[in-house]
């Protein structure tokens, strides 16, 4: 009876639970369809609006920069097409998304795998490896993130440097095709195409992808395009570089470039031209709108087709350029053929029309060895016409004269005796006694003692013979002063970016003020002596140099486009002074070229085209890139020429420089060999140019 009470006591408790369960159950079931019921009737139209809600971004697809051409409309610089493979991310592309579209791809394509990194290798060996990944993570490293002593994102350089390197040597062949294509995918931003391949992309491989696109998510063909150079090495150093695709923009302007519309991968120019003219070279991009919904895009609509870089067309005469170029290269080897030099190994020449500024030709060639051969090749090295600077020797002294006119120390006729100077207990003096020199003879016949005796003056000084000499310091300054007007030690304004303003010597010392006088002590540039020269040949006014001639409009036919911008000569300065006093200077340069005794009348005299020149001989000592062979300063002899013609109607300024010519008993005319031979070039292009035997 009471086993039976107890039985009846215990089923009435359970099923009381039961019940209570059940209501718990009941209530809870009752909560949750009421919850539904709100979220459906109450917020069910703005959930569905999120669903439905889509996102506009911007996909921008990189065009081809603008092309160069010379005066003629020769091209100098083109874009030749390449068949490129790309691959655009989305903002919810994940990691395995983009490991199977590369596996897809490496059966279709061959990738080089050169640039893979061991940091690639170990990425992708976690990625594919993710349960032997996840072992390399012990309980002690968990417990030690659980107790903040260390941070999630450390777990991950933890196992990057507990891969063992036999890991990463099992990679197959194909599986480090698959990396260097992942790579690449993964290399790019979102929105942004990037280029997967783009070099010897076959005709099989660009079609197999094209018909594959559908189940290539991201993967799209297009014609991209690389420099093309038709005449080499020619100027290369003076167009400048374009940064790669795998560079994109230079880490040093990033924040620069994105603010003005650039991509991260975006190529643009490193240096000079390419560099300047970037804003006119790089183009308008072309446009296109994606639709995002959830992340994912789901429609795309063309806004822009883009439009490719405008072009310009440069000032440079290259057939003019190349002949010139000739020329240095041949008088490079004879001389050092000659043995009377070891340390030769460049020359320059510039050419410029005094009237406009315009550079006709910018010609560098340097001696250098090649680090593969180990044999001495002659290379471009046009841009050491604005990167590099020597003492200029007598071709200076025309700003010397003009000078001593400006600030009273000579006028016109002024005569002083040619012989050697006692200054103290040393001699200076010209290169022989040339006895009484006049302002013209002196630069006809080069006379040291004559630019000497203007600079005493110019510092307030008085020559006694025997005696220390006594000038005012400031007397550096102003004849500097006087000197930037014509563009010496001064940076020219060229066109062109990392132009050198030259070196200034430190020191004031009297003797050394003389050196100053006859282009001995302070270093100038090829382009700051073209620019010199050229300001005398158009009667004082100093001329911005240019390499850009024209700006046109980008064209799809094989003529080039419209004018865009036409640039114009500038005048920097225009320099002060009485008439007389420049046609002093002149007359000094004609008889140079033209008149038995003029230093350079051996080369110039009774050509047709009659020139105006100055010559000039620095003794200096060496500082070119084989300095610390030696153990003390070694000295040398720098030589210029500067030249115009016709001297009576310029309409060419040559600037000849051959640093490092020859050593103390050494002689040489290189300079004057390369100037005549330049000139004669100039004007007999300019006639076959004008009887129709040759081209423009």
């Amino acid at each position: 009876m009471n086993k039976g009470k107890k039985k009846k006591k215990k089923r009435r408790t359970v099923s009381l639970r039961l019940n209570f369960l059940f209501f718990i159950v009941f209530l809870l079931f009752s909560g949750l369809i009421i919850k539904l019921g709100v979220v459906q009737i109450v917020y069910g139209d703005e959930y569905l609006r999120e669903v439905k809600r889509t996102e506009n971004d911007t996909i921008s697809t990189p065009v081809p920069r603008g092309k160069m051409y010379d005066r003629y409309f020769n091209p100098i610089v083109d874009n030749k097409p390449l068949k490129a493979i790309t691959y655009t991310k989305y903002p919810n592309t994940k990691s395995n998304e983009m490991l199977k579209a590369a596996e897809k791809l490496a059966k279709l394509i061959e990738q080089d795998t050169k640039k893979i990194t061991e940091r690639d290798k170990k990425d992708f060996w976690l990625l594919t490896h993710p349960k032997e990944a996840e072992a390399l993570i012990t309980d002690k490293d968990l417990e030690l993130v659980k107790n903040h002593k260390l941070e999630e994102k450390d777990l991950y350089k933890l196992q990057l440097e507990r891969i063992k390197e036999t890991e990463l040597d099992k990679f197959t062949d194909d599986e480090l095709e698959v990396l260097a294509i992942f790579r690449e995918f993964n290399s790019g931003y979102a929105l942004t195409p990037s280029i997967v391949k783009n070099k010897d992309v076959t005709e099989q491989e660009f079609a197999r992808v094209s018909e594959r696109l559908d189940s290539l998510p991201g993967v799209g063909v297009t014609t991209d395009w690389e420099r093309d150079y038709p005449y080499d090495e020619t100027l290369r150093s003076v167009i400048g570089k374009v940064s790669s695709s795998d560079e994109g923009l230079p880490r040093d302007n990033i924040d620069y470039y994105l603010a003005r519309g650039y991509s991260r991968n975006d190529r643009v120019g490193l240096s000079y031209i390419e560099k300047q003219y970037e804003d006119i070279l790089h183009g308008k991009k072309a446009k296109m709108e994606a639709v995002l919904r959830q992340g994912e895009v789901v429609d795309t609509k063309p806004l822009s087709e883009g439009e490719r870089g405008k072009d310009l067309v440069l000032t440079i005469d290259m057939d003019l350029q190349l002949a010139v170029e000739e020329i240095i290269e041949k008088e490079l080897r004879i001389t050092k053929a000659k043995g009377s030099t070891y340390l030769l190994d460049r020359a320059f020449v510039v050419l410029m029309d005094p009237n406009t500024g315009e550079v006709l030709t910018m010609a560098g060639k340097q001696y250098v060895r090649n680090s593969e051969t180990g044999a001495m090749e002659i290379k471009d090295f046009a841009l050491g016409n604005i990167t590099t600077s020597y003492t200029m020797g007598s071709a200076v002294k025309g700003a010397t004269v003009y000078t001593g006119f400006q600030l009273g120390a000579i006028s016109p006729g002024t005569t002083f005796y040619d012989t050697k100077m006692r200054i103290g207990g040393t001699q200076k003096g010209s290169y022989a006694n040339l006895g009484p020199v006049s302002d013209v003879t002196a630069l006809k016949k080069s006379s040291n003692v004559y630019m000497f005796q203007t600079a005493i003056k110019i510092g307030g000084g008085h020559y006694v013979p025997g005696q220390a000499l006594r000038i005012n310091p400031n007397a550096f300054s102003v004849m500097r002063n006087h000197y930037a007007q014509f563009g010496l030690g001064v940076r020219t304004g060229i066109d062109l970016p990392n132009e050198t303003p030259g070196a200034r010597g430190p020191d004031t010392l009297p003797g050394l003020l003389l050196d100053l006088s006859i282009g001995q002590y302070d270093t100038y540039t090829p382009m700051q002596l073209a620019q010199y020269v050229s300001t005398i040949a158009n009667g004082g006014k100093r001329l911005q140099p240019r390499i850009v001639k024209e700006i046109h409009e980008p064209s799809n036919e094989e003529t080039i486009g419209p004018v865009f911008q036409q640039i114009q000569p500038k005048v920097l300065n225009t320099l002060n002074g009485q008439e007389v006093w420049m046609d002093r200077v002149q007359e000094g340069f004609r008889q140079v070229a033209q008149e038995a005794g003029g230093t350079a009348a051996k080369y110039f005299m009774g050509k047709s085209y009659r020139p105006a020149a100055k010559t000039g001989t620095a003794e200096a000592f060496y500082d070119g890139p084989r300095k610390n062979e030696f153990s003390g300063l070694v000295p040398t002899t720098n030589l210029t020429l500067v030249s115009y013609a016709p001297y009576n109607n310029p309409e060419i300024a040559m600037a000849v420089v051959v640093p490092w010519a020859y050593q103390p008993g050494g002689s040489d005319d290189i300079n004057k060999r390369i100037g005549k031979q330049t000139l004669d070039t100039y004007f007999k292009l300019k006639e076959e140019r004008a009887s129709g035997k040759k081209s423009e």
